[in-house]
């Protein structure tokens, strides 16, 4: 494909007609994807012949272009919507704001970058209209993995996510990690309020929440590799995704965030403990004042994971980032007198540095994730 085969600036690619309304939504969230979307529409167009389409582009702020890019194919082409978040970003949240804005009976969901076949689509509408609640695109089948777009490591990655999510939620699809599916717009309505909207297997989550099971069909495809951009997944996503595995498991009884908040906290005792082991080993300290320099180190760790992670969405940057430490500082504060207490206590009646340092560091742990969820890192 050549710069010669993507539509002209001054050429509407629709010819006037008769308007009428979709039968499919794509819904494609983008970051910094310049590169690939006007090769997306391109495509699409050619996959989807004969079908009345509509593609909305989901914009978490690119500084590349993106944007600009989705509204100028916009003016020339009807069928191309393009909404742009400020202040907030994830995969997730993304896609639900777009399917959410969806005209159409049918809505699909797929990357921008070009690893999903387009050419599936067609497919995937025939099995709706048989009546298929849900059509998964999926990299897996009885035989195995179905792709070339996947490194080995991604590869054995994506086979233990899947089987984890089997066991733990019990859904039975062949690829419940997949970024690529079509849904009846009734069945994502019914099941939207119940959504996380932070994380990345937004597939796993609607499976997973559904109070009975949907009429499902899967369609096996080859996963491309990425033709332009950078993947947009981090070495957190394991986390991520351990969260929401859990919160699905519980029944939804608590949300992701927390479970996400409490395993950063778990990750931020073994930091305390650490810190608190180095500082007992200068002479000059005595306890209370090494479990006082314990508890800011992991508090410090725990924001910044946390700013990462937990709260990637309302993600604090530049100036803002200081305040939510010195916030977070703040809102922990009463949680880190009770730790120093308890763990003096404990460490008083048994002077077992680990017991009483762990003892403290779980005292302010149930305090901290209300207070920062309403202070430091607040709903925009």
């Amino acid at each position: 494909m050549t710069t010669a085969d993507l539509p002209r600036a001054d050429v509407a690619v629709t010819p006037p007609g008769v308007w009428a309304p979709p039968e499919l939504s794509v819904v494609v969230p983008t970051l910094n994807e310049n590169g690939n979307v006007p090769l997306l529409v391109l495509q699409l167009g050619r996959a989807l012949k004969g079908i009345r389409w509509e593609l909305i582009f989901v914009d978490d702020d690119s500084d590349d272009g993106t944007i600009a890019t989705a509204r100028s194919l916009a003016r020339r082409d009807p069928r191309i919507r393009c909404l742009r978040r400020i202040g907030r970003r994830g995969l997730a949240g993304a896609l639900i704001e777009g399917m959410l804005a969806a005209s159409a009976p049918a809505i699909a969901v797929m990357d921008a970058d070009l690893q999903h076949d387009e050419k599936c689509l067609p497919q995937m509408l025939e099995y709706f209209r048989a009546g298929a609640d849900l059509v998964v695109g999926t990299r897996h089948t009885q035989d195995g993995l179905v792709t070339a777009g996947l490194s080995p490591l991604r590869r054995w990655g994506s086979r233990l996510a899947a089987e984890l999510a089997r066991r733990l939620t019990g859904v039975e699809l062949a690829d419940p990690m997949s970024g690529f599916f079509l849904i009846r717009q009734e069945a994502f309505e019914a099941i939207a309020p119940r959504l996380s909207r932070q994380g990345f297997k937004l597939l796993l989550d609607i499976v997973a929440s559904q109070p009975t099971p949907l009429h499902s069909k899967e369609v096996a495809y080859s996963f491309r590799p990425r033709r332009h951009g950078h993947s947009k997944l981090d070495g957190l996503v394991a986390f991520d995704y351990a969260g929401l595995l859990l919160a699905k498991a519980s029944g939804d009884l608590v949300s992701t965030r927390f479970l996400l908040f409490m395993l950063v906290g778990a990750s931020g005792l073994g930091v305390h403990l650490i810190a608190l082991r180095s500082a007992l080993g200068l002479p000059q300290l005595g306890f209370d004042l090494a479990q006082a320099w314990a508890a800011t180190v992991a508090m410090t760790w725990n924001f910044f994971l946390n700013n990462w992670l937990t709260y990637r969405d309302r993600r604090l940057r530049g100036a803002a980032l200081l305040k939510g430490l010195i916030s977070f500082y703040a809102v922990c504060s009463v949680g880190a007198v009770a730790n120093v207490g308890v763990a003096s206590w404990v460490y008083g009646g048994a002077p077992t540095w680990w017991l009483a340092g762990g003892a403290g560091a779980l005292m302010g742990g149930f305090f901290n994730y209300a207070a920062s969820s309403t202070f430091t890192w607040p709903q925009r």
